[in-house]
């Protein structure tokens, strides 16, 4: 129904955004310098944005399924990856560019405070949970 489509449009939304947050923090990885070297080319980095390359892009494939087959179920369940990856990425962004994600320079910020309120819309993720509880749980 009407609901689940905006289920799906909202996560699609929150798909766009956890890629631009990991964007912006692959670019500002690139172009920080210490040590001198710039911050991505030390290895710890590398890796945690890489597991959040693979956390958009296994959100991503969800909500593209959901696309293509736009049931309460599939709509419940792009909903909570693509709120999950858009909080995480949007966490882990902020302490990858350290205290300049947090000030009124960079938009980093806004990309938090966007993934949590956006989280909450139409259903909370505990809300979903249920949802998609009842669903697997249903005996035939």
């Amino acid at each position: 129904g009407i609901a689940d489509s905006a289920a799906i449009l909202l996560a699609a939304e929150q798909i766009g955004a956890a890629e631009r947050c990991l964007d912006l923090t692959v670019e500002y990885a690139k172009n920080r310098v210490q040590f001198g070297r710039p911050i991505g080319s030390f290895q710890a980095l590398k890796h945690r944005m890489a597991d959040l390359y693979v956390v958009v892009a296994a959100a991503r494939a969800v909500v593209n399924d959901a696309c293509d087959d736009p049931t309460p179920t599939n709509a419940a369940t792009a909903r909570l990856a693509a709120s999950e990856a858009l909080c995480n990425v949007a966490a882990e962004g902020i302490q990858l560019h350290g205290g300049i994600a947090i000030t009124w320079e960079h938009d980093m910020h806004l990309y938090f405070k966007r993934a949590h309120g956006s989280a909450q819309l139409l259903e909370s993720p505990r809300e979903l949970v249920g949802r998609l509880e009842s669903e697997v749980l249903k005996t035939p």
